[in-house]
């Protein structure tokens, strides 16, 4: 007999790169797993009272294979979705088995988890792709620069590769992670923003581009039906006048008051920005709720005593 679905409320974490590799780290990966033992913890304790998807970030991680690639010759170069999928398989070994091991540490022995490799459609005629915006991968010098087969830009530390950042359009696993979900599973997915493709017929192509992670965690909600969207991140929640002597944390923000901030610039484009822009897309999803706190908050920010909780008014 199969047994009925899971009536848990939904739970999805977004986590960013600072779960993994922390600031003035070098990213190893004996330094990863410990820094996942914090949020890994936290989940273990929330998957008592939450069904529960996770997304990350893979910056560090997707950057250190291309620095890879521009250090060996004798190894052809692999395209930007076939590493994009590569740290999917990495993170989502790493989380998974930390989180069951927090699991166990609890007596939860049964609870099943899996990682999903995840494809993102974007759509061919995003403007996007007539501006990459993104930088990507290592540092080169100006030298080093022109004789790159790829489009670069200047950045604060040198020049870096730069490709395009479409927005998503849907999560082509999505009827997998809701069947996932009716299973109370524990599903990791949409790893680096997703494997980018575009639609051909009804097969898909990858592309060379960089979904943001939290965007996509936001289109993965409105698909999935999630009741509570939290984004972990290496601040307490959103501020206005950020890295200012003004500095000011929220613990609250309404929707409205987040579209004149972000329309006036107080949020960084290649930050906090899209955050905020992901928090107020889940809002447009009546009854759901939307949070940016940090790492180590999250379970606070469920239970409304941390970070910036979004709301309709």
């Amino acid at each position: 007999m199969t047994p009925p679905p899971c009536s848990k409320p939904i739970l999805l974490i977004a986590l960013g790169g600072n779960a993994l590799v922390r600031k003035g780290q070098a990213g190893t990966i004996g330094e990863q797993f410990e820094n996942l033992k914090l949020p890994a913890a936290q989940i273990a304790r929330l998957a008592r009272d939450y069904r529960i998807i996770i997304t990350h970030g893979n910056g560090p991680q997707v950057g250190s294979l291309m620095l890879q690639q521009e250090s060996c010759e004798a190894v052809g170069r692999l395209p930007l979705e076939i590493l994009v999928a590569q740290t999917q398989g990495q993170i989502g070994y790493m989380l998974e088995s930390t989180i069951d091991q927090a699991l166990m540490a609890l007596g939860i022995n049964d609870r099943p988890l899996v990682s999903l490799i995840s494809y993102v459609v974007v759509d061919e005629n995003d403007p996007a792709f007539d501006a990459p915006s993104k930088p990507v991968g290592p540092v080169f010098t100006a030298g080093q620069a022109e004789a790159l087969p790829y489009p670069v830009v200047a950045t604060r530390g040198g020049f870096r590769r730069v490709v395009v950042s479409p927005r998503p359009v849907t999560i082509v696993e999505k009827r997998e992670i809701r069947q996932l979900m009716e299973m109370d599973f524990i599903v990791i997915c949409c790893g680096g923003g997703g494997i980018p493709v575009i639609r051909e017929g009804r097969a898909f192509q990858g592309v060379d581009a960089v979904i943001d992670k939290d965007l996509v965690s936001a289109r993965l909600a409105e698909e999935v039906g999630v009741d509570i969207f939290v984004m972990a991140t290496d601040v307490p929640g959103v501020a206005l006048g950020f890295g200012t002597p003004q500095e000011r944390f929220l613990t609250s923000l309404s929707v409205d008051d987040a579209a004149r901030h972000l329309l006036a610039g107080d949020f960084a484009a290649g930050s906090m920005g899209p955050k905020v822009e992901a928090a107020m897309q889940v809002m447009a999803g009546r009854g759901r709720r939307a949070v940016i706190t940090a790492v180590d908050r999250i379970e606070a920010a469920v239970k409304g005593e941390a970070g910036t909780e979004f709301s309709l008014e």
